[in-house]
């Protein structure tokens, strides 16, 4: 068994480097019971937290230094890496979608000012009043578009120069979003698409300028979204589960969304009627966006069949395969757009945050795409999140393999216990389990001499019942983060936390409380799967009382 988790409650997992984008929400159930409930309040205790989250210590010391240059009181801000971003927040917060109907209103376009400032490198501020924070804060949380730590870090070792410029001379400059770290990233990444495709006799081709480089995992959504919605104003539909903020962001952004979120074959029916009504009505459908795997079930949608779709009615696909990862499976083929969060495996070290969107040239759509694209993308990756991204990702196929070890054995041992009927697991997901594990196999790599392809680093595991769950969770010897793709084995109560007041929503796309999402990282198999047996053992005591 692994030593005794003691990190403290609300501090970033150890070794808690200065750019961390972990949190431990505490060992014990109750914690995330808390969380779900009101997760503002809980948030605001914690010491370190997800950069999305909120503004990383760095960001507000920023930020704070921008208002008092321009001695701007009672007010706050947020900070961009472009005009376009901020202007994007401006949008955003005037929006008439910021009511709520209960305490939130939109705010008038003269409350808020975009100002641009040069330390280290030039930086565009959205100063609007100090109590209507909460409102505007939810573009920062949900979209992922504002400047990073290291970003901040790196213009607070030059306050001394900090001066403010006119918003064309902020754009003028961007040097630093255009390293040689971001041209090697390219290469890697295109190097890890190209290698062992499942059709080495039919290359699809891409080139480094087909990988578009996004500061975080959701920009890499938002602002494809944002280009297609520009030049087509349509809707957008999310097909099957995935992660909220995806939902939000295509609900919140655009006149129409649409969301099957069971993926199965009835959804794709439903899908087929939709997509023929809007044609028959003359109203644009613009994109499909699906998670494959999707998050937290880990279920595969019949992304052939999208295909099919998306081909059919002149719809693009966008494929986002972060939980799948680059290193097992093949996905650019059936997709107009592949995303993926690079915070997650592939950077690896639970220290930096960034996205990628890379256009498929073998797309029917990529001649609309390609100029849409490279009319409107503007580089925001600031050039200290490239070399680290750069640095970690160089043994990410080595890190690859053992989460894909160590998660398939600690699943292994999790689905022989939910054969047991005396056990307290009822259920496991994951894609070499789960009932469209076909639709995974069909798209795994082939194997090389340096790395056999897996299943990924997530899987979700479900308890009888409540009390078992909170047994199985206070006993489970990991921290308990929201994040995936970490060196080290995280757990969160998925449903819990983030659908704690929709559970009967919640519910019908398969997703219940009992529910613990897990992300394995790289410690010794045996040790964790011990750390397993111990949780599911003091579950199964549990189970015993209750059935006697």
């Amino acid at each position: 068994m692994s030593a005794k988790i003691t990190t403290p409650f609300g501090q970033a997992v150890p070794p808690a480097p200065r750019h961390a984008v972990t949190v431990h929400m505490g060992p014990e159930w109750v914690n995330a019971v808390k969380f779900g409930a009101d997760s503002a309040s809980v948030v605001a205790k914690f010491k370190n937290t997800y950069p999305r989250t909120r503004p990383h210590r760095d960001i507000a010391q920023l930020s704070q230094a921008a208002l008092k240059h321009v001695d701007s009181t009672n007010s706050a801000c947020l900070l961009f890496p472009s005009l376009q971003s901020a202007k994007q927040c401006v949008g955003y917060a005037t929006s008439e979608k910021r009511d709520d109907g209960i305490d939130k209103q939109p705010l008038k376009p003269e409350e808020l000012t975009i100002r641009a400032f040069v330390a280290k490198d030039p930086f565009l501020a959205v100063i609007f009043p100090a109590e209507k924070y909460r409102i505007v804060a939810g573009f920062w949380s949900t979209v992922g578009v504002g400047i990073t730590s290291r970003f901040a870090e790196a213009n607070l070792a030059h306050l001394d120069k900090l001066r403010e410029v006119s918003l064309e001379q902020a754009e003028v400059d961007r040097t630093v979003f255009a390293s040689p770290a971001h041209a090697v990233l390219r290469q890697r990444i295109l190097n890890l698409i190209n290698r062992s495709p499942l059709h080495p006799d039919q290359p699809l081709k891409v080139a480094a300028n087909d990988i578009y480089l996004y500061q975080s995992g959701m920009a890499s959504i938002y602002k494809p979204h944002t280009y297609m919605l520009d030049h087509y104003q349509g809707a957008s539909v999310l097909f099957g589960m995935a992660f909220m903020d995806t939902l939000v962001t295509l609900e919140q952004f655009g006149s129409e969304s649409k969301f099957l979120g069971s993926a199965s074959d009835e959804d794709i029916r439903e899908l087929e009627a939709y997509l023929r009504d809007a044609r028959a009505t003359d109203r644009k459908v613009q994109a499909i966006w699906v998670e494959f795997p999707a998050n937290p079930l880990l279920k595969c949608p019949n992304i052939a069949q999208l295909r099919r779709l998306a081909t059919e009615y002149d719809v693009v696909l966008g494929i986002d395969d972060t939980i799948g990862s680059w290193a097992n499976i093949d996905v650019l083929e059936m997709a107009d757009i592949l995303v993926t969060s690079v915070t997650k495996s592939f950077n690896g070290y639970a220290d930096a945050i960034g996205g990628t969107a890379i256009l498929n040239p073998a797309s029917p759509k990529y001649a609309e795409l390609k100029p849409l694209f490279d009319a409107q993308y503007v580089p925001e990756v600031h050039a200290d999140d490239a070399e680290t991204i750069e640095r970690n990702s160089r043994d990410y196929l080595a890190r690859s393999a053992k989460l894909n070890s160590n998660a398939a054995a600690v699943v292994e041992y999790l689905q022989s216990r939910a054969q047991d009927p005396n056990s307290s697991v009822s259920r496991v997901y994951y894609p070499s389990v789960n009932e469209s594990a076909d639709n995974y196999k069909r798209f795994m790599r082939p194997e090389t001499p340096d790395f056999a392809p897996g299943y990924g680093c997530v899987f979700s595991v479900e308890l009888k019942n409540l009390e078992t769950a909170k047994v199985f969770y206070d006993n489970l010897n990991v921290h308990k983060s929201v994040h995936l793709g970490a060196p080290f084995t995280l757990a969160f109560a998925h449903t819990l936390c983030a659908y704690q007041k929709r559970l009967g929503w919640a519910a019908q796309f398969g997703l219940e409380p009992t529910q613990i999402r897990i992300s394995v990282g790289l410690e010794h198999t045996e040790t964790l799967v011990e750390d397993f047996r111990v949780a599911v053992e003091a579950a199964d005591k549990t189970e015993n009382m209750v059935s006697q």
